[in-house]
């Protein structure tokens, strides 16, 4: 009978099963160690009607899936442009590593890339997640300005910051989860003040983006915690001034 109301579900839905299927064997198992009968299997169905769905066979369903979680993941940067940017950053990263926790190894195969299963689409796809991040934030980042682009420093600066999520993400992995997601989270709101702000040194419109996001910024918040960090640690380097 199960699979009889299997057989009932539109072509969308059906299509739609099978790629949940195959995305919850690929999250936590490399591609390569994925067959087309464990998707069958995790999905109830049969080999031919996986391959009836996707002709190309895993690549094609592989490449599904990845689209799939990476509409997902690309939703994590979508973010309200109100309040402080510390706790707009804040929640994007908070959506960003729960993902990351629940798609560990498929998370890190997907970013280190050497999968067999990897090629120049996915590839193209997995890029596009970065960019879609990226240009979320410069939007987070020039509410104040909407007549003006960010120019180049910003951009590189935003980008920067994204790899270096990137990163922290797989070596968090690497090192079983460990901080806290809540203590990687503080760190890398912190990780992105600190770029602003060395960017901001040589880059007027930096500048002005940073003093914007200052004012906006409580002082029992994230950044004025920082601050109180920092300040004794540069008071020790006065004799550079």
């Amino acid at each position: 009978m199960r699979r009889g109301a299997y057989r009932r579900l539109s072509v969308e839905a059906r299509r739609a099963e099978l790629i949940a299927a195959a995305l919850g064997l690929f999250a936590h198992r490399a591609p390569e160690d994925v067959s087309l009968d464990d998707v069958a299997s995790a999905a109830d169905a049969s080999r031919p009607l996986v391959y009836r769905y996707f002709p190309g066979g895993k690549q094609q369903l592989y490449e599904a899936a990845l689209r799939s979680a990476v509409d997902e993941l690309e939703g994590c940067f979508e973010e309200p442009r109100t309040g402080p940017l510390s706790s707009r950053l804040g929640n994007v990263l908070d959506r960003y590593l729960t993902f990351v926790d629940e798609h560990d190894a498929g998370f890190s195969a997907l970013l280190h890339g050497g999968s067999v299963a990897e090629t120049s689409r996915t590839s193209a796809i997995v890029d596009e997640v970065r960019r879609a991040a990226a240009e979320q934030i410069l939007l987070h980042l020039t509410a104040g300005e909407p007549t003006e682009e960010p120019g180049a420093r910003l951009r590189m600066m935003v980008r920067t910051w994204i790899t270096a999520v990137e990163a922290a993400s797989l070596i968090w992995l690497d090192e079983n989860k460990q901080p806290s997601a809540r203590e990687l989270r503080d760190w890398l709101v912190d990780h992105f003040v600190a770029l602003l702000t060395a960017t901001a040194a040589t880059d007027p419109q930096a500048a002005r983006v940073m003093r914007a996001a200052l004012a906006a910024e409580p002082a029992q918040g994230p950044v004025g915690a920082l601050v109180r960090r920092v300040a004794p640690v540069l008071g020790e380097a006065r004799h550079l001034l």
